[in-house]
């Protein structure tokens, strides 16, 4: 009984103490409402209605407004009007309990007012702003452009970053077209830019800051735009709305522009109705940046939904590692694929993984049919592996002439029946070229019969494994769809993939791995996985003589880096792509070394392990014992987790010097160096790392080899890695 009170008092008085971290007061004044909480302080000023923000890291946001835009192009902001009057209603919801202040902005005997919401949660250290523009409900609005949070110095805004390197996260739409992360940072001239869904206001020193981001997903691509003043640390706007549409500029570099947006030529759908409403944006700013965008992606699960798997990560091959389109070039006929398998079986740690899949990427389905596919199946089997099958739901590709006189597939539907359209009606094309992709309606009856069609195929092949691409297209802005209820290009994708989670779950059944691959960050709640940057081709650097100029390495740490918080909020895993052992396709082969730091990204993102390598090859297989049958590496990626990052990707270069942790019973750590000139050391701290006091023995994670000592007392120990290299290390206590 004793043990059971104390149990319970330490339960109730670490509940105290987290209501008291974390208590919010709203204070009422006579010219203003402040609500004041250990992690923010919020001024309304009930005169001017400007809201300002402060941050627990020291940033803020101040004398900030909203604001709408009608389909006309008028712009009503909260500032315009006469009163602004504060409500305060109790808020319960998916995401918690806690107070919503609405803030009435109108004026006296018209019918619009703008309803500013912020919604701040009991124990929690972020809040929700919302903003709703209604009107008599003789009325409708029609407004494709709307912003809860705007940031504007001509209305006397101004924000700040706390820290001596202060910077943005402007993040792409979607993770096509290998394009980056941009890390904007200050210059002698103002700098402009547009992030999409979540942005990152931080010091890249320290690494704490304000993270914003889109919770409803539904109706609105979100757009972050922001401009830095020519005074460090001072940001002249921020301004976060719903009704994102940019188009691709060629004549841009790639992540300014080029082609980081939302890839429409057709404005943002507008929403209709005597009340509009805007996409709900999380806010908070700690000191950690990394624990503010944990409570992101919990927020996005709680609201969104995600999926779980009860299982092991999968382990997977994938064909595109060898031939693009399988089959086409003759490099993988169909033997060659059951000596892969036969080889994967071979290997004892690797295989030991109850979920290991052959994924059939891309492929000529003259040589690749059913038939053919589903005796690959057979053999896999008795491999105690599964067939993997990859699809594009909203996007065809073929031949431009064929758009206009060929039936869509698994349907008596013409194509251009079924495409997206321009301004002028006409095909939008969304990878141009002869041979190039056409969008395709996910709310038309014939886009569906062709899912299924696909679906019945891959349920004929025993697929248990899917690979969805290109998934970008049916989320584009189209000027008709077959069903008019929806109204923008975010709803019809939402629409799309929920059908096709549908589908899958009664053709397939609801225990098959899906992992898409190209597609917008959002919605995330119908994959199991998604790719965290495009393609990865495994060599170390873009800039490597004789290899592509993109897909490599430290390329996509540049944007993923930033992102192993998705990993067990948005998706069970991410997704780096393959490794391979000795060569990507064609590529020319990369070092052993490069392997390895491959391999050690993967880890540190939380990834999935999937390779790509044509095991008929004498040194691919070599490697493949030493790396893919490495029994500690394979423990690992059964359960993969993103570990902390300390230092993030900085620019666009890609000489990045990064370094993780990954926190628990059984402390990791990890540096990369992606810089060919430059060794790279650094100290991890205890009290960043919290390992109890006592010696510990500093061990190589794959070799489990001893790399260096920890002493009784110690609070830091230091890693160094050469040139090119990556070091990943575990903390063993010594008794």
């Amino acid at each position: 009984m004793e043990k059971i009170m104390k149990w319970l008092v330490s339960g109730l008085l670490l509940l105290v103490i987290q209501n008291v971290i974390f208590a919010q007061t709203i204070q009422n004044f006579r010219d203003s409402t402040i609500v004041v909480s250990p992690a923010y302080r919020l001024v309304i000023n009930k005169k001017e209605g400007h809201v300002s923000y402060y941050f627990q890291d020291g940033s803020f946001l101040k004398n900030t407004t909203a604001m709408v835009k009608d389909v006309a192009g008028k712009v009503y902001s909260s500032d315009q009007f006469a009163q602004h009057i504060i409500e305060v209603q109790p808020v319960s919801d998916l995401i918690g309990k806690g107070q919503q202040l609405n803030i009435v902005h109108r004026n006296p005997g018209t019918g619009l007012k703008l309803i500013q919401s912020v919604l701040i949660y009991k124990a929690q250290s972020f809040f929700i702003l919302r903003l709703a523009a209604v009107t008599r409900n003789t009325e409708k609005l029609s407004v494709n452009y709307i912003s809860p949070l705007a940031l504007v110095k001509q209305k006397g805004g101004t924000g700040f970053i706390n820290g001596n390197q202060p910077r943005v996260l402007d993040m792409p739409f979607d993770n096509d077209n290998w394009t980056k992360a941009l890390t904007a940072e200050w210059r002698a001239e103002p700098v402009r830019g547009t992030g999409y869904s979540f942005s990152s206001l931080y010091d890249a020193e320290r690494l704490s800051g304000v993270v914003v981001g889109a919770v409803t997903h539904d109706f609105w691509k979100t757009g972050l735009q922001y401009t830095l003043s020519t005074q460090k640390n001072i940001l002249d706007s921020f301004i976060v709305y719903g009704g994102a549409s940019t188009p691709d500029n060629s004549s841009l570099p790639a992540e300014y522009g080029g082609n980081d947006g939302t890839h429409d030529i057709v404005a943002h759908g507008a929403m209709t109705g005597s009340t509009v409403v805007s996409p709900a944006i999380f806010v908070s700013g700690l000191n950690s940046r990394a624990e503010a965008f944990q409570a992101y992606g919990r927020v996005n699960q709680k609201k969104n939904g995600a999926l779980k798997w009860n299982d092991t990560a999968p382990f997977y091959w994938n064909s595109f590692g060898v031939e693009g389109v399988l089959g086409y070039e003759k490099r993988m006929m169909p033997d060659g694929v059951l000596a892969v398998s036969d080889y994967i079986a071979s290997l004892k740690h690797f295989s030991a993984n109850k979920k290991v899949y052959m994924s059939i990427d891309s492929y000529d389905q003259g040589i690749y049919n059913k038939e053919v596919l589903k005796s690959i199946r057979e053999h896999c089997i008795q491999n105690n592996q599964e067939l993997g099958f990859y699809f594009i739901p909203f996007a065809v590709w073929t031949w431009k002439s064929s758009v206009e006189k060929d039936k869509l597939q698994y349907t008596d539907v013409d194509i251009r029946d079924v495409t997206l359209k321009d301004n002028n009606g006409k095909t939008i094309v969304y990878k141009d070229g002869e041979f190039g992709a056409f969008p395709l309606d996910p709310t038309h009856p014939a886009t569906r019969q062709r899912i299924i069609g696909e679906l019945e195929k891959a349920k004929a092949i025993g697929a248990r494994f899917l690979k969805i691409d290109f998934l970008t297209a049916g989320a584009l802005e189209s000027t008709s769809r077959y069903d008019k209820s929806v109204r923008s290009g975010l709803q019809a994708y939402n629409k799309g993939m929920s059908m096709l989670k549908q589908l899958i779950d009664s053709i397939l059944g609801p225990d098959v791995f899906i992992t898409q691959a190209i597609s917008p960050t959002f919605p995330s709640q119908y994959t199991h996985i998604r790719f965290l940057s495009t393609d990865v081709y495994s060599h170390l650097r873009n800039d490597q003589k004789g290899f592509p100029h993109y897909g490599s390495t430290a390329a996509s740490m540049i944007t993923s880096s930033h992102l192993g918080w998705m990993q067990g909020s948005l998706w069970p895993y991410t997704n780096m792509d393959v490794s391979v052992m000795k060569q990507f396709q064609k590529n020319n082969a990369i070092s052993e070394q490069d392997v390895k730091v491959r391999l050690i990204t993967m880890a540190v993102m939380g990834s999935a392990l999937g390779d790509g390598s044509d095991f008929r090859d004498s040194t691919t297989r070599a490697r493949a014992i030493r790396f893919l049958n490495n029994p500690h590496l394979c423990r690992y990626f059964e359960h993969p987790q993103a570990f902390i990052p300390l230092k993030v990707a900085d620019g666009l270069k890609e000489d990045q010097q990064l370094s993780f942790y990954l926190p628990g019973d059984a402390i990791s750590a990890a540096i990369i160096n992606f810089d060919t000139t430059r060794s790279f050391e650094y100290v991890f701290m205890r009290e960043q790392l919290k390992w109890k006091d006592g010696a510990y023995s500093i061990r190589e994670y794959l070799t489990n080899e001893e790399v260096g000592i920890i002493k009784p007392g110690e609070k830091s120990f230091t890693l160094t890695t050469g040139t090119r290299d990556a070091l990943w290390v575990k903390l063993v206590k010594i008794n």
